[in-house]
């Protein structure tokens, strides 16, 4: 591939499998291979974060992709608190892992980390009054400067970043406002407003919205399997994503769909 011709992306997030898993995974990436260069893996690739899960993800990732994978944890992936060990797992089966960290394939670099909740605009939460509140909004602290300092050390002209919860509003309309801010957080978004990135992927919000934008216009896409399904029934619940090299970044020529038909 020369350095002119597009980077291809497959993302998906929100898998969900449990140890009665086997085989459900083939008619989700079925055309991956063919359609992309890279797979994106947006979180909640378990239900219960056992390494057991792990295992049958893992098996079907090695039968059915062949392309390089890049993931990052959702929130049911540390229900168990065994992530050390269904991190080691998919690991082993050739997903890398971000927490925080980079990667680069390509040309391509990618940032990614898990996130947190904490609502958006004004109605973020802040810390103050009880311990539990105050520890909470640490949380969404710790995780936002994890994926701050992953984009700070992008040096690619490409740059990529992947996400469970999600940075934006726009991308959770849909879901009930009650839960908005359970879904993700406006911290999250301000690291991608100082280090720009071309596009940004992430799940979580299963009946939210398939694209929203950051304040300063970067596109970012809800992935989550139950949405793509829920929108998009005649495609392969993938979205794919074709990342120009020619375009600076934020301003990128991209094209985003589940066809490679623009949305």
């Amino acid at each position: 591939m020369s350095d002119k011709q597009a980077v291809r992306l497959a993302a998906v997030g929100d898998l969900h499998i449990r140890k009665t898993s086997r085989g459900v995974l083939q008619p989700v990436l079925a055309s991956v291979n063919e359609r992309a260069d890279v797979l994106l893996l947006c979180g909640d690739l378990t239900d219960y974060g056992l390494p057991e899960e792990a295992q049958v993800l893992a098996r079907e990732l090695t039968s059915a992709v062949r392309i390089p994978m890049i993931a990052v944890l959702g929130n049911h992936d540390q229900e168990s608190n065994q992530q050390v060990e269904v991190c080691r797992i998919l690991a082993d089966a050739g997903v890398k892992l971000l927490d925080g960290d980079t990667c680069e394939i390509k040309g391509v670099g990618f940032a990614g980390a898990k996130g947190f909740a904490g609502g958006f605009g004004r109605a973020t939460l802040g810390p103050w009054g009880e311990r539990a509140i105050k520890a909470f909004v640490q949380e969404a602290i710790d995780e936002t400067l994890k994926f701050e300092a992953a984009l700070a050390r992008l040096r690619t002209p490409r740059r990529v970043a992947l996400l469970h919860y999600a940075p934006v509003r726009a991308t959770v309309e849909g879901e009930p406002p009650e839960i908005f801010p359970w879904l993700g957080s406006s911290r999250l978004e301000e690291p991608l407003n100082r280090y720009p990135v071309d596009v940004v992927f992430h799940g979580h919000a299963h009946y939210g919205s398939a694209e929203g934008r950051t304040s300063t216009g970067v596109r970012v896409f809800n992935v989550a399997l139950p949405l793509l399904r829920q929108l998009f029934p005649a495609e392969p619940p993938v979205r794919f994503f074709d990342l120009s090299q020619d375009a600076a970044p934020a301003a990128a020529s991209l094209e985003g769909s589940l066809g490679h038909i623009a949305v």
